[in-house]
């Protein structure tokens, strides 16, 4: 007898005595029985699987290389990253690319926002081969074609094998930016950090050889990684060192540096590689690109930029683009009616620069300006508006960079300081908490509830790096400052001014109380650096 048919005949003894009745056993033929129960499968929305805790480990299960997009429904980047990832679910469809998006919604499952460490929206974490317990995580650009394009250096070569002269021409033809590495031995450790690198440098195409004729029409005789170019130099060669090998670090800035023109044209597509470039000092043009007086300085400033590779990025703002770079000038403290003019800028330390008034832009004038802020030479300069005629006549007291010293330092008072800018998501919602703690204690003599604009205010020595910061000046000598962290609500702010700059020990959060604000929960973007 066939030992699969043994427990369906055992049940249908057992079910002539059972309470299905004399003679009954279950519905069905034995071969239904033996039916397998119809396989779960995972939803999919536009292309891209939607995840609960109860579907990941069959995703994990059926696909390899798996990207997983954590958000929140309110998340304003979320919302933003949402067309590009379906559109990069079609791209990895259409190329047949081994690779799947899925997308959780933390907020309704928090048992794998806590399982993997997620503390912001939107958060990727790509999943190879199944292994739930060390996903990578994301590192490429939020946009379809970065995505797929992240996702295919990694389930296939992040580099193209070259056997030929043909196939590197094939290959620097068909892209402004292409480097190749030419290493004798392709099991050397080196390579592999070189694949590891291409793996992440999207915005360049990689090669990799180790023919002997390659060599010799590159005028090579050691491991070298090659940058080929459209522009600029056309190449620059970075020599494997013999005894250390290839350092990482090294070569990615080696890249960064020489894949970026000598001259930088600043706008939204260009903005994330300027800052990506590592390099600190940056020298801004800022002319009107409509006049052609101004566009006869680019040649001037482009002669000016090859000695400082690596130290200065040199950067053109279109001072005519209003909608791009507006924010530029702003930063700067700038009106269009300026440029042409020039201003560099320390992107760790935030000082900025400027020559001397009325210095002409010439390619000497623009090196010497160079090397006078690099040598010390030139003070930087700090951004203040006028103080207002009426700056103290409202219960909030309008600060500028002017006035700040006087009133934040002022020993007889406790000053609570709210720093913010005006295009601030956050810095508006918090507005009518603020002015009912000023209309709150607008009588009590040693208080002083007080905001500056910290776009068009700066303070030397007092870092503002995200809005809205709050600051608190106690009375009395030493000049100290608390920063407050707390939750922005009335009720906890003058707690905390009750109790001279500090929160009670005690819970002061009602159930509802609004959290303080965290990556997680907010729906501002990174603040730019220009």
């Amino acid at each position: 007898m066939d030992s699969q048919l043994l427990p369906v005949l055992l049940l249908l003894l057992l079910g002539a005595s059972s309470p299905w009745g004399q003679g009954q056993g279950p519905e069905g033929s034995p071969e239904e029985l033996l039916e397998e129960p119809p396989e779960e499968k995972v939803p999919r929305e536009d292309g891209i699987l939607a995840l609960s805790r109860h579907s990941l480990g069959l995703a994990l299960q059926d696909h390899p290389a798996l990207l997983v997009e954590f958000y929140a429904p309110w998340c304003a980047r979320c919302k933003a990253l949402a067309p590009e990832y379906r559109k990069a679910a079609a791209l990895l469809a259409a190329a047949s690319t081994p690779a799947a998006l899925a997308k959780v919604d933390g907020t309704a499952e928090p048992e794998l926002t806590e399982e993997f460490g997620v503390t912001e929206y939107p958060t990727l974490k790509f999943f190879r081969d199944g292994n739930r317990t060390h996903p990578e995580d994301y590192t490429g650009p939020l946009e379809a074609e970065g995505v797929a394009e992240w996702l295919r250096r990694r389930v296939g070569p992040s580099a193209t094998r070259l056997e030929d002269e043909a196939g590197v021409r094939a290959l620097a033809g068909a892209w402004d930016v292409v480097v190749i590495g030419f290493f004798q031995d392709l099991q050397d450790r080196d390579v592999a950090t070189f694949l590891a690198l291409a793996q992440d440098a999207l915005d360049m195409t990689f090669g990799l050889t180790d023919r002997p004729q390659l060599f010799q029409k590159f005028d090579l005789t050691g491991d070298t990684v090659v940058l080929l170019k459209k522009f600029d130099e056309g190449r620059a060669d970075f020599p494997v060192d013999k005894e250390l090998g290839l350092d990482l670090a090294d070569l990615s800035r080696f890249l960064v540096t020489h894949s970026m023109r000598l001259v930088t044209e600043y706008n939204s597509q260009t903005s994330p590689k300027i800052f990506a470039a590592r390099i600190l000092n940056h020298l801004l043009l800022f002319v009107n690109q409509t006049l052609a007086p101004h566009r006869e300085l680019l040649a001037g400033f482009q002669e000016a930029a090859p000695p400082f590779r690596g130290q200065v990025l040199f950067v053109v703002v279109d001072v005519d683009d209003a909608a791009d770079n507006g924010h530029v000038l702003q930063y700067f403290g700038l009106r269009a009616e300026v440029a042409p003019t020039l201003r560099l800028v320390n992107v760790e330390t935030a000082r900025k620069y400027a020559p001397a008034t009325g210095e002409p832009v010439t390619a000497a004038s623009v090196a010497a300006f160079c090397q006078a802020v690099l040598s010390g030479h030139v003070q930087p300069y700090l951004l203040s508006q006028e103080v207002p005629p009426d700056w103290d006549q409202q219960p909030v007291k309008t600060l500028v960079s002017k006035n700040f010293e006087q009133v934040a330092f002022d020993e007889t008072k406790n000053v609570f300081v709210k720093f913010y800018a005006p295009w601030c998501a956050h810095c508006r919602e918090m507005a009518p908490a603020w002015e009912a703690l000023a209309e709150k204690y607008k009588d009590h003599e040693d208080i002083v509830i007080a905001e500056l604009d910290a776009t068009a205010n700066e303070l030397e020595g007092l870092a503002v790096r995200g809005f809205p910061t709050l600051k608190y000046f106690p009375a009395g000598p030493g000049r100290k400052v608390t920063e407050y962290k707390g939750p922005r609500d009335l009720e906890t702010l003058s707690k905390f001014l009750d109790h001279g700059g500090e929160l009670p020990t005690e819970p002061t959060e009602e159930p509802g109380a609004p959290a303080p604000e965290s990556p997680a929960n907010s729906t501002v973007g990174p603040k730019e650096e220009l």
